[in-house]
């Protein structure tokens, strides 16, 4: 039987840092991924606060440099969706095409959205990000939410298509620039105090009932996105390991990096340095062994 010393899972910013910085003392990390590369950052419109990019970057183009840097490192990602991960005496990672074992674990899979209760004849119009439909061009799409995520998105798709942000309460939660942004753009309009109480599909549209100060509205849509919030991507934790998380991660043996552990702080430069940081934990873990 196969003993990892050290498996990732998640290629997003977090586990792609992890994973280079392992390569480079030498070590040989099971890099784990269910879907794509990159993780959230594919959705983002503009990252600015990137050092080494002064007039910022898209999302995808930063995963791209994400994933020739991985190239070059040596770095194998491996797609597939980690179904259960338990411990004793070593982690056992299970997996739909087979069953891995490890010494040491990095756990760096992120979020996953909070989902909003919509009938199932509208799912496949309906997302709760950018990347499914990046590509769609004279669409009218409505984005409910009103943080960072919501305006972003908006931002992002405003360059081809028509779109209402739908904030269901009176404030905002976005940055400032962007809300100056969003305010500039003639594709985007913005309406507060609009909470959804019905979603039905009409062709190939979607009808949204909200309810507003003025009464019952509605507002039609090709597309919807939910951006309403993300809690931490830990459901393939088993019972027994739940239990042992902390003592685990006192051990040296279990590292949570990036936005799995750091709630609303989600920016890339801090998953990169939380696997950056974790990599070298382990490095030193592994020679005092």
């Amino acid at each position: 039987m196969k003993i990892e010393d050290v498996t990732i899972i998640g290629a997003g910013p977090a586990g792609i840092a992890t994973a280079i910085q392992l390569k480079r003392y030498g070590l040989e990390p099971l890099l784990l991924e269910k879907g794509h590369i990159g993780g959230l950052l594919v959705n983002a419109n503009l990252v600015e606060n990137y050092p080494g990019f002064p007039q910022g970057i898209s999302g995808m183009d930063l995963v791209n440099l994400f994933k020739a840097q991985l190239e070059r490192a040596g770095v194998t990602v491996n797609f597939e969706e980690v179904l259960q991960l338990d411990y004793d005496d070593f982690f056992t990672i299970e997996t739909p095409q087979r069953k891995l074992y490890s010494r040491i674990v990095v756990i760096a899979s992120g979020t996953q959205p909070r989902e909003f209760d919509f009938p199932s004849e509208v799912s496949d119009r309906v997302f709760y990000e950018v990347y499914p439909i990046a590509s769609v061009e004279g669409e009218r799409i409505a984005i409910i939410g009103a943080g960072d995520a919501a305006f972003d998105y908006a931002l992002n798709l405003s360059r081809k298509n028509e779109i209402a942000i739908l904030n269901r309460g009176e404030k905002r939660r976005c940055l400032p620039l962007l809300w100056e942004r969003t305010k500039s753009s003639p594709q985007i309009t913005y309406h507060e105090k609009a909470e959804i109480s019905g979603i039905e599909k009409a062709g190939n549209e979607i009808i949204l009932q909200c309810n507003t100060p003025n009464g019952k509205q509605k507002f039609q849509a090709n597309y919807v996105i939910f951006a309403i919030g993300r809690t931490a991507q830990l459901d393939y934790l088993s019972a027994r390991l739940r239990e042992r998380t902390s003592e685990l991660e006192e051990q040296g043996l279990l590292c949570l990096v990036g936005d799995v552990k750091n709630d609303i702080y989600r920016q890339t430069s801090i998953a990169v340095g939380d696997g950056v940081h974790a990599a070298m934990k382990i490095c030193a873990k592994i020679e005092e062994a």
